[in-house]
Order: C-alpha cells, then structure tokens, then sequence
C-alpha cells in the first residue's frame, strides 16, 4: 500500500485526523479538491463568525451612542470593511491549515478523489493517479440544501450570501435554524429589513424553548420580523425585480416581498464518486456508519457532515479521533452523547445535553432552574443584560443532564458545564468551584447553586 490511510477531504475532520495520525507514526494521504479547510473555514463557521463579531460590535457602538458617550453619534454600518475582516481571518486561517497539512507524514493531494469501478476498498484515483491504502476515511462534508419547490433556484445560499459585495434593502430568509439566524442576525445590524420564514412553532427547533423564544424576541426588537408555522410553496419573480416568496399559514396563502431571498434550510452530505463501486450503504443520501465511525465496508471509515450524525465541525474533529482509534485497535476517548452547539447571534444561545422537553418524553426525574445575566456584575457592566441560563440536573445523581443559555458569550460559557458532564461530576462539583468576579461565568454559578 502507499500510505497507511487515505483521508478524502481536507475540512476540520480530516486535517486533524490527518495530524493526529502523523504524529501517531502512521503515513497519510489527504486528497481535497477545493480549498484547505473544508466548509467550517471557506464558506461556514470562520466567516460567519467573523461576520458575526463585526455585527455585534456595530450594534455595542449603537447602543454606545444611546448611553452618550461622545464619538458614537455618526457611527455607520460599513458592511466592506466587515467583508475585508472575514477574508483576512479566513486566508490566516487557511495558511495555518496548509502549515499543518505539511507535517511530516502527510501528502496533500489536490484533486477530486473517486473510487474505482473495480470496488477495491483501499484504491482511490485522482485524476490520473491511483493511490492505495489500508484503510479510507471519507470526510467530504456537505453542501446547503433547497426545498424541493418552484423557483428555488432563485434563492441564494448560504455560499453566496458570504460573498455578497452589496447588500439588499430587504431579504427573506427561508429557515430559522443556526444559519438562518446567524445570517438574520447579521444583515439587520447592517440595516437590510430581515423577515425570517420558519415551518416549525419556533425558531432553532433542537434547542429549548425557553432560549429560543428569548432570542427571537430579542432579534425583534432589532427590528427582525417573523413567520412561524409558515410553509413555504414556491419563490416567483416580482414585477419590479424583487422575489415573491409565497407561503402557507394554518391554511391561508401569504406571501412576501424581498430584494434578496437566504435558502437556509439546512445541509445535505456531499459524497465521493465512485461510492457505489464499492459497496457502501447510503441512506437518505447520507453514509451508514456504525459508533466507531466504520461504513458497511469494513476498510472504509465516514466521518463529519457525510454521515450525517451531526452537523457540527467539533463533532467530525471527534468521529476522527474515534475512526482513527479503532484504526489502531484503540478505545474511543470521547463521548458523542455530550457535545455543545452555539448559536453566534446578539446574544448567542448554547446547549449542552437535553432540553425539558425532551426530559418529559423520555420520563426523567430532574429539577429545573434558571438564573438571569441582568443579576449578573459583569453583564450589567457590559451592557449585555438580555439572557438567561436554565440547568437541568437529574434528582437521581445530581448530575447535570442539560444546560441552556441565551446571553453574551454563551458559546464559551456552556464549556464549563461540557467538561463537568463528561466528567461526570455532579452539579454540586459546580456550585463549590470558586469563581472570578466579576465575571460572566458567575451567572452559570449562580444557578448550579440553587441546587445545593
């Protein structure tokens, strides 16, 4: 064989297996056919972020200027300075990706990876060239998904939204999930007239309901509007170059006029060619793996968005780890059941484990509590009051089964109570660690105490 593994796509999942790897003394091919970096850093959450952070900055300066404060009066919304900010961070980021990728051990390949028609599991071609290995990990990620409905192809995604060079007076934004509200989030700091269509009852239906109602009511205030259990049927031209989005509301048809329309419904996994050459299941358009990250073909290894498991860049960092243990007969060191998500709104919300609504189905015994950052030293001193944090913990153990916070840093915050779960140390362990003051984290301590 070549090399020891072939990994087929250069995103978070596999550049980080790829190194891991190396430095474990094993000899690895990584094959990508687009940029270093994958989806996260080019075109998902590196530059969001970064559109992000510029976006929550404008709007502390806005509310500068309501508290008085001299030199804020004439701040303006200068959405290319904000566009220059999120490529520099993308192209340093980048650089590093290519940096790691040359570690010793590793050969970068440029090219689009197919497997053969002969359905030997350790050939991959690239372009002209046919690499071997004993084992393949597939990491190709995944792409935005459209609803199957007339005039999707009028929409933009998420792609060409970070590509924007001028932005619309207004934009309709199909989907209330992560993207969708990062992206509402971002355009309404810069003025756009933001409407967000979602099918469900409520916004970011993963997360709970509490935390989720109280970032859309504060996204309201900021002047975005919402449809909620909206479906919607078909996007059409407007007479005056706008779009149409028309939509179904408990049985009556609506409709809704925007310069630009966001497809945010979600993504689809992104598969190699080739794949059916080889045997490996599929189902929904999504590779079946097993809980060491291994597809129906004992040699081939699927990590990240293509199995579909969970969407989330740390999440295909772990299923490599996990892929790359069982491929020298190790025992997998983490724990997929505990893993944070983040939403990097203003405010940002984060959750870690199940919501209420999910103890009540499944007939757990917990307490619930919540606590708020307009208590909070820190918060009040920032300006940054809006938010909550609401912990869940199991009246059985007293460990912590899930916590919720909307508020500033959120995203950071919900760590701590990350690295408690896996642990498994109780809420008990929280409420006796000494905290800095004044300090956000304080209003994360402050409700693990009311369980004491």
């Amino acid at each position: 064989m070549d090399y020891d593994i072939i990994i087929i796509g250069a995103g978070p999942g596999g550049y980080e297996t790829a190194v891991e790897a190396a430095n474990r003394g094993l000899k690895v091919a990584v094959v990508e056919r687009d940029l270093p970096g994958g989806t996260c850093l080019n075109r998902g959450c590196i530059p969001t972020k970064a559109l992000c952070h510029c976006a929550e900055v404008l709007s502390t300066v806005n509310s500068a200027a309501e508290w008085g404060i001299s030199g804020c009066e004439n701040a303006t919304a200068d959405y290319s300075i904000a566009a220059r900010h999120k490529d520099t961070v993308v192209e340093q980021l980048r650089q590093g990706v290519r940096s790691l990728l040359a570690t010793p051990g590793i050969e970068l390949i440029e090219g689009e990876a197919s497997f053969t028609e002969s359905g030997d599991p350790h050939a991959v071609t690239v372009g002209d060239r046919l690499i071997t290995a004993k084992r393949v990990i597939i990491a190709t990620g995944s792409a935005p998904k459209e609803l199957p409905i007339p005039g999707a192809e009028l929409a933009i995604s998420s792609d060409e939204a970070l590509q924007l060079t001028s932005l619309p007076e207004s934009m309709c934004i199909i989907g209330g999930g992560v993207i969708g509200m990062e992206f509402a989030g971002i355009f309404a700091a810069y003025g756009v007239q933001v409407t967000v269509v979602e099918f469900c009852k409520e916004i970011l239906p993963p997360f709970d309901k509490d935390v989720a109602k109280r970032l859309r009511t504060a996204m309201q205030k900021r002047g975005v509007k919402f449809q909620l259990q909206a479906a919607v049927t078909a996007i059409e031209d407007g007479k005056s170059g706008e779009r149409i989005v028309r939509y179904d509301l408990k049985g009556k048809s609506c409709e809704i006029a925007a310069d630009t329309v966001l497809m945010a419904v979600g993504r689809r996994p992104v598969l190699p060619k080739g794949l059916e050459s080889v045997g490996v299941e599929t189902v929904r358009g999504a590779i079946v793996v097993n809980d060491r990250m291994r597809t129906t073909v004992p040699e081939i290894y699927a990590i990240g968005d293509v199995n579909a498991r969970c969407m989330l860049a740390h999440v295909a960092t772990a299923q490599g780890s996990i892929a790359l243990n069982d491929i020298m007969d190790c025992e997998p060191d983490c724990d997929l059941d505990i893993v944070p998500s983040a939403v990097f709104t203003h405010p940002e919300l984060a959750m870690v484990g199940l919501t209420e609504e999910q103890c009540k189905a499944q007939g757990l015994d917990v307490t619930v509590k919540k606590g708020f950052f307009r208590s909070n030293g820190k918060a009040l001193a920032m300006g940054q009051t809006d938010g909550i944090v609401k912990m869940i913990v199991d009246n059985d153990d007293s460990q912590i089964v899930g916590c919720h916070i909307c508020g500033p840093h959120a995203s950071d915050l919900i760590q701590e109570v990350v690295t408690l779960m896996a642990n498994y140390d109780t809420v008990h362990g929280l409420a006796n660690a000494i905290h800095g003051h004044p300090t956000l984290s304080e209003a994360v301590l402050s409700v693990a105490r009311q369980f004491d």
